[in-house]
């Protein structure tokens, strides 16, 4: 894990660095899609670097195979959050509405409030743990397809395993996703470039957490 912060610069150690990137991120404005094919490059980049070669992997749409899986995964785990909130969020909903429509009781009012905070802490929480969880979520799927990714018993005892590297490898998918927005902020479009650099990325965090 001590390299794991090169995983900034060793996509430019490949010559051909500008035009993979390029295709990548004109291949993620496909809705879904694009999505898919990225996760699975970003997959193949990280056989590259299983094989001792520091080069991005091809860029085309070869991909589709190989990422529908993470990207089933992702989905299951996303929706696993969302409906925690719901069933935080809809009482809350449920009691501000019937507040709205009669006297109201300050203390049901107070419930409202606290369950949305509640809902709120929940959704940061779960998203913050399926973060620092990514890299073992990635690695299961990759190794055990569907079932291996979701099964969460796997997932948690494997980033328990070192916490301090799951802790980094985390914080580093933070930083990827982060640089992943900064087109966005910049210029727009160019959110699709930093997201190809951002897939390329987790590429290196995931090979270093599983080195490490």
């Amino acid at each position: 894990m001590d390299r794991v912060t090169e995983a900034f610069s060793w996509p430019f150690r490949d010559p051909e660095w500008v035009p993979k990137l390029l295709i990548i991120a004109l291949t993620l404005l496909i809705p879904i899609v694009g999505s898919i094919n990225g996760l699975g490059w970003m997959l193949a980049s990280l056989d590259r670097l299983r094989a001792g070669e520091e080069r991005l992997a091809p860029a085309n749409l070869r991909y589709l195979g190989r990422g529908i899986r993470l990207f089933a995964v992702e989905l299951i785990y996303a929706i696993g959050i969302t409906f925690v909130a719901l069933v935080i969020f809809l009482p809350a909903i449920a009691l501000s509405v019937n507040q709205g429509q009669g006297t109201a009781n300050s203390a049901l009012i107070a419930a409202a409030v606290l369950l949305n905070f509640v809902g709120f802490g929940a959704i940061t929480v779960l998203s913050l743990a399926l973060t620092f969880a990514m890299p073992a979520i990635v690695l299961a799927t990759d190794h055990g397809g569907v079932a291996g990714g979701i099964n969460v018993g796997a997932v948690v005892r494997r980033s328990r395993t070192n916490l301090t590297h799951t802790l980094i490898a985390g914080l580093m998918l933070i930083a990827a996703s982060f640089v992943g927005s900064i087109g966005a902020v910049a210029c727009g479009i160019g959110v699709v470039v930093t997201s190809a650099y951002a897939l390329a990325m987790q590429a290196w965090i995931i090979r270093s957490f599983e080195k490490g």
